[in-house]
């Protein structure tokens, strides 16, 4: 499917979404979230692709989202939830049963630091600024963007950020847990998130996907339910070939040949 408002491209086992209007900073509009929607749909379901990276084009990861322009003078205020449902993208990127990465080329900003909190990983260039400025429209964070990063940050600083509205740097970003990585330019932060997802394809795809739902499922559950969780999960890898494969390629000392079956 051709998209105009994203670009879709594919390296090996490793899907590159590029968020493509740097006019406007990429920031979300319907028409670019229901885009992005529709190509984590088909990345699910695409047994080839192991890793998922999303970027923006130009020198801005995402400013946000589109100002709000009602039809009329007499919208109303499910007029204005319909509109931010039409916006909403965030958990089509952290539902990927695949692993996601952030490559924050440039300033990640209200929405556009929602979205890349829905990733697994992130790498941001050090000339980027993170942070959300909603409280000055009388806002919160809305697709998942406070939720999401006090899980990250912890409490005192996701209510720090998001109360005084500052914009963090690339480098506090990673010394607070915010960001995996800083590398020192745009092209750099593609490069290096790029090779974090070549790196995580060439595993075991099925045993990627567990990893994932170890973590997300069990961080809300106790320690016992949670290592229940893992033993089980562990126990179906078993069954699966390339459970066989990766034993029978160290016992023959040969790298492994990984199918996702």
């Amino acid at each position: 499917m051709e998209f105009r408002f994203i670009k879709v491209s594919y390296k090996g086992h490793v899907a590159l979404l590029t968020l493509s209007c740097p006019s406007r900073h990429n920031c979300v509009t319907a028409d670019s979230a229901r885009e992005l929607k529709e190509a984590c749909q088909q990345i699910e379901h695409d047994k080839r692709i192991r890793a998922v990276v999303i970027t923006g084009a130009g020198k801005v990861f995402s400013s946000g989202r589109e100002a709000y322009n009602p039809p009329s003078e007499s919208a109303t205020s499910e007029d204005v939830e319909g509109w931010l449902d039409s916006l909403r993208c965030a958990s089509a990127l952290a539902s990927l049963p695949q692993p996601s990465i952030a490559a924050i080329n440039g300033d990640a900003v209200d929405h556009g630091l929602e979205l890349a909190l829905a990733c697994d990983l992130r790498v941001a260039a050090r000339t980027a600024r993170l942070g959300f400025t909603d409280l000055a429209r009388g806002a919160i964070p809305w697709d998942g963007g406070s939720q999401r990063l006090v899980r990250l940050v912890g409490k005192a600083r996701t209510l720090e950020l998001l109360l005084t509205q500052r914009l963090i740097d690339a480098d506090e970003a990673l010394a607070v847990g915010l960001v995996n990585k800083v590398e020192d330019d745009g092209k750099g932060a593609l490069k290096s998130a790029t090779s974090l997802a070549s790196q995580i394809a060439e595993a075991a795809p099925i045993a990627a996907r567990y990893t994932k739902e170890a973590v997300y499922m069990g961080k809300d559950m106790t320690l016992q339910q949670g290592l229940r969780l893992e033993a089980d999960l562990s126990f179906l890898l078993q069954t699966t070939e390339d459970r066989k494969q990766g034993v029978e390629s160290f016992l023959s000392k040969r790298k492994p040949r990984f199918v996702g079956r």
